[in-house]
């Protein structure tokens, strides 16, 4: 299938790694323009040596830390002056902490609010203006299948990334007349650093070893493993390409059957 993405420009925030990068790989691979960030700049430019050289001439990649509030704006801007306009946003962030409620105060709140949501408003806000001059414009957020299936030790992302759902779903509405589709993917447990991060968490307040718990939890997919992140690419990629035009709306769960719910 051709999924109509050659030359189209597309910038995905928290790419450095993990599922952003992979997305960022393969959109360079179908021939799109692709902006890649990261608040690292080491990150940043190990992620730059895992394209090919022809990849290289259409990947850029722009240090900055989406809870800073004019951070997003400056990125779309920057975008915009290298490659000339915005077809594609896909806003991805790093998850706020684990935890139980109790561990959390006002400004932990606060801060998960700045990382897991109002990045994604002010993302958006700004690309609005370049995605109505695009006739194939397209947001992905990526939020979690917590906000289905709460996950255990994670109250901030289970209760602030539905926001993210809530904005979305509107947005598909209200801005469907103009042609700007929005949709979201809701991964499950896939094999990142933060999935790690989450893991060796829950060892230690369980008292049991890193392994035990990636196998307790891959056991929960009736495809009895996790997922990688080129698995969760294929999917985004389709959702943000002309090729999945009248896809809009759509919050996709990814999980391998970790999600038990009906809806």
């Amino acid at each position: 299938m051709d999924l109509q993405l050659e030359n189209k420009i597309a910038l995905i925030t928290g790419s450095s790694r993990g599922l952003g990068l992979a997305t960022a790989r393969l959109l360079a691979e179908e021939g799109a323009y692709v902006v890649i960030n990261s608040r690292s700049r080491e990150h940043l430019s190990s992620a730059l040596e895992q394209f090919t050289q022809e990849e290289r001439d259409r990947v850029i990649d722009i240090q900055g830390d989406m809870t800073g509030p004019t951070i997003p704006g400056i990125l779309i801007e920057d975008t915009v002056k290298k490659f000339g306009g915005l077809d594609i946003l896909i806003c991805n962030a790093g998850g706020p902490p684990s935890g139980t409620f109790d561990s959390f105060d006002d400004q932990a709140w606060q801060q998960a609010t700045e990382l897991s949501f109002l990045s994604n408003v002010r993302l958006i806000r700004a690309a609005l203006p370049y995605l109505r001059n695009s006739k194939h414009a397209s947001v992905l957020t990526i939020t979690s299948y917590a906000v289905k299936q709460p996950i255990p030790n994670l109250v901030l992302s289970n209760s602030i990334r539905l926001a993210t759902i809530g904005l979305t779903k509107s947005l598909a509405l209200e801005l469907g007349p103009e042609g700007i589709r929005f949709n979201s993917i809701l991964p499950a447990w896939t094999e990142t650093q933060r999935i790690t991060d989450l893991l060796e968490y829950r060892s230690k307040i369980n008292q049991t070893s890193f392994e035990e718990e990636r196998q307790n939890q891959a056991s929960q997919s009736s495809l009895g493993r996790m997922g990688l992140p080129e698995e969760f690419a294929n999917a985004a990629v389709f959702l943000v390409s002309p090729a999945a035009s009248f896809i809009t709306g759509v919050m996709l769960t990814i999980d391998g059957g970790m999600y038990k719910g009906l809806f």
